[in-house]
């Protein structure tokens, strides 16, 4: 579980629905603020991972709209505060994947569009089904198929879990075990409400993706698009050396952020705004 540093969006930012043509998604909106003489930029469309949310990027915002680039990170159906149905095959990754390019079309294009982990598989198949209006993708911590065997161990027991208890008694039986890692009595009630607002088929559903996910990189390597792929120096859901592999196998261009591990969107989130700020700027440069 990813924990953001604060739920509280940054001076400049604010909370905003983002009105598609599948649906209403709860959104924090960050507006270019670099300097005028950039000329318009692609807006940066941010995609959290399993158990995320819009938070995970909360402070990259202002970095990312302070290099002139307008930013929205949404949760997807399901996550935290955008609701979502109880049936499973609501999300399905092809509907995850739909409603991504509904997003992109209510943001205005082209788009930069970035996921973390769950969010790279959920973006990567949006693009496979339609690039026109993507820019680029990013892929951060975000493999080329299927997560570690440790990682879907972890995975199948909250799904077992879930599917014989609630959410709140998931999260007690969850903190006893002292997770999420490093969670103290400030962020705590926020980790909770975030946890309780997500629902419990899209954890079941999307959780079986992460661990059944399929090799799909050379898919994406016959793509006419700009491809990055950021991770941490560690990373306990694809081995770096995996991520290095795949980057190379896209023709991507690779990026690894020290001191960060599976999020670097909340562990170096300053560093992490730059190595995307630079990828974004060259493809302006080329523009």
């Amino acid at each position: 579980m990813s924990r953001p540093l604060t739920f509280a969006p940054p001076p400049g930012t604010h909370s905003a629905p983002l009105r598609t043509s599948r649906g209403t998604f709860a959104s924090l909106v960050a507006p270019a603020a670099g300097p005028a003489a950039r000329g318009p930029r692609p807006t940066a469309l941010l995609l959290p991972g399993f158990t995320g949310s819009k938070e995970d990027f909360i402070s990259l915002l202002q970095p990312l709209a302070a290099a002139g680039y307008r930013v929205v990170a949404v949760d997807g159906r399901g996550q935290y505060e955008t609701p979502g149905p109880d049936s499973q095959e609501a999300y399905a990754q092809g509907e995850l994947a739909c409603d991504v390019l509904a997003q992109a079309a209510a943001v205005g294009g082209p788009v930069h569009l970035v996921g973390h982990s769950l969010g790279g598989h959920i973006a990567r198949a949006a693009v496979l089904r339609d690039p026109t209006p993507f820019a680029s993708l990013t892929l951060v911590s975000s493999g080329p198929a299927e997560v570690d065997s440790v990682q879907q161990q972890k995975i199948e027991l909250l799904s077992n879990a879930l599917t014989r208890l609630g959410m709140e008694q998931v999260w007690e039986a969850m903190r006893a075990m002292g997770q999420p890692q490093d969670a103290g009595a400030d962020d705590e009630p926020a980790l909770r409400r975030r946890w309780l607002m997500h629902s419990a088929a899209q954890l079941i559903a999307t959780g079986r993706q992460l661990m059944t996910e399929r090799d799909r990189v050379d898919e994406l390597a016959a793509l006419p698009l700009a491809l990055h792929v950021v991770s941490g120096e560690r990373d306990d859901a694809w081995p770096v050396p995996l991520l290095d592999e795949m980057a190379v196998r896209l023709g991507a261009l690779r990026s690894v952020v020290a001191g960060a591990e599976h999020s670097p969107n909340t562990d170096r989130p300053e560093r992490t705004a730059e190595v995307l700020t630079g990828f974004w700027d060259v493809q302006a440069s080329q523009g």
